[in-house]
């Protein structure tokens, strides 16, 4: 009983998990770190790719990769979920994050 109970638990899960995966920018990311733009490290990083920003104060991610179906086999994240506006910039650096409550 307890069996069946968990099984249709987990299958009325997955559609909630799955629209957690993203925010209205994008795939929700997992960032090993997340900074203000201003920090050493980002701005470092932000200027060896010649990045400009309006916003200097803003959090950046860095080291991030989008989450696909949280919880979900090996798609956790064990770091910080976050929502940036501009990801494009692959794995490296994503701009004007916001953390997120997965």
């Amino acid at each position: 009983m307890f069996a069946r109970l968990a099984a249709v638990a987990s299958v009325l899960a997955l559609p909630l998990l799955a629209a957690a995966g993203h925010c209205n920018t994008g795939p929700v990311q997992c960032c090993n770190s997340v900074q203000s733009a201003d920090s050493a490290a980002a701005s470092s990083i932000i200027s060896a790719l010649g990045i400009a920003l309006q916003d200097v104060t803003a959090q950046v991610g860095l080291g991030c990769s989008p989450i696909s179906v949280v919880g979900v086999g090996s798609n956790s994240c064990a770091s910080k979920p976050v929502c940036c506006e501009n990801n494009s910039w692959g794995s490296v650096i994503s701009i004007g994050c916001a953390p997120v409550e997965l």
